[in-house]
């Protein structure tokens, strides 16, 4: 099957595979959203209690996904891991520092001789709660922004610094987040985050009043979602993108490239209303009749507006790591990617992917088979 697909289906194909593990990772970042919610939902500590042991039985799969999804972009698309995580290392290093500080919060909030105590570790978790998922989305801006960065292929022969790829700034990535369509995608994931959470406190804790508070809170938290996240659409929409040439792979600006994307792929455009039209009726169950149904609309909504984005990014000649300081040295999937023979052998592997989903589902399922309650915490002793 694989061995017949011709290097650019191939191309596409991995686009398609990292462009889901990208939405599916947005989706779990609900464990970030609740982490940013202790104190605006909990009102004693045994409240807290539940909201922490709610998602805290979620963390690692949130990590593990990223840590896949950083994987899947190495294998498939090199150029770009070596451009963007090589270059714009600190805004990477502060992602990644982030989800340190969680692990080993939720490893010793509650343990025994925690000299730090537990408020320190919920600051802990409060920054991870804020930073991951702006920093995320402030990289994943940097699609239809573009970031300063070289590439010469030239540099491998010199031996004193055989480096490709050069950031061309002082910042190395930090940059993204001062920018107004970067940082309006950043905010759109952070209050999204913090929706799901609501969503998924709804759905798995057994305590009215923190059901109560967190379908008050889920209207606020959608109010600025929906601000940020049409502020993001509308400035993608309407600006110039990073369109390439398919006859000689020049990179050059078209007006309205993005828009023409949405248009001229209708199936991207499907989803793309589908999933929208999900996440509002998620919203909308839960915070007007506190449905525990809310996450599920919520949550694959998510999965495919944030899937066709990442659709509108990469394909249709498309370039999808833009380069702002050299136009030409601009990434896309034909350029970025592994070799024909990598991506054949990685794709028979990929089909090991819905086994995987189908594990991951029977283990949320399990987990998930009743809600969390004040009983449960006091009569777990591996509660966080």
């Amino acid at each position: 099957m694989f061995n017949s697909m011709s290097y650019e289906t191939l191309q596409v194909y991995w686009w398609i595979i990292v462009s889901l593990l990208g939405a599916i990772l947005v989706f779990l970042m609900f464990v970030q959203g609740g982490q940013t919610l202790f104190s605006q939902i909990a009102k004693t500590d045994k409240e807290r209690s539940l909201l922490v042991n709610s998602i805290g039985r979620k963390w690692d799969i949130t990590f593990t996904t990223l840590v896949t999804f950083g994987g899947a972009a190495f294998a498939s698309f090199p150029m770009f891991y070596a451009t963007s995580f090589g270059g714009a290392y600190w805004v990477w290093a502060i992602i990644l520092f982030s989800f340190i500080i969680q692990a080993v919060s939720y490893e010793y909030r509650s343990k025994a001789g925690n000299f730090l105590g537990k408020k320190t570790y919920d600051i802990f978790l409060l920054i991870n709660g804020i930073l991951a998922p702006v920093l995320i989305g402030a990289a994943v801006g940097t699609f239809f922004t573009g970031s300063e960065f070289s590439i010469n292929h030239l540099n491998i022969t010199d031996a004193s610094n055989p480096v490709i790829s050069r950031w061309e700034n002082a910042t190395h990535g930090l940059e993204a987040a001062l920018n107004i369509t970067n940082l309006s995608l950043g905010l759109a994931i952070f209050f999204l985050a913090r929706i799901l959470a609501l969503l998924y406190f709804i759905n798995n804790i057994d305590n009215e009043d923190i059901i109560k508070r967190s379908a008050k809170q889920l209207k606020y938290c959608s109010i600025a979602f929906l601000i940020f996240f049409l502020l993001f659409t509308g400035l993608i929409l309407t600006k110039d993108g990073f369109a390439v040439n398919p006859e000689n792979n020049t990179i050059f600006m078209e007006q309205y490239k993005y828009l023409h994307n949405l248009i001229e792929m209708p199936i991207v455009l499907v989803l793309f209303l589908v999933g929208v039209i999900a996440v509002l009726y998620g919203i909308y169950s839960g915070a007007f009749k506190s449905s525990p149904k809310g996450i599920w609309f919520a949550g694959s909504g998510t999965v495919l507006t944030v899937f066709s984005v990442f659709m509108l990014a990469g394909l249709n000649n498309t370039a999808f790591y833009p380069s702002t300081f050299d136009l030409q040295s601009s990434l896309t999937i034909n350029n970025a990617s592994s070799s024909q023979y990598t991506l054949t052998a990685m794709s028979w592997v990929s089909l090991l992917i819905p086994f995987v989903i189908v594990y991951i589902w029977y283990a949320w399922k399990s987990l998930n088979k009743n809600k969390v309650s004040e009983a449960d915490i006091e009569n777990d002793t591996m509660s966080y």
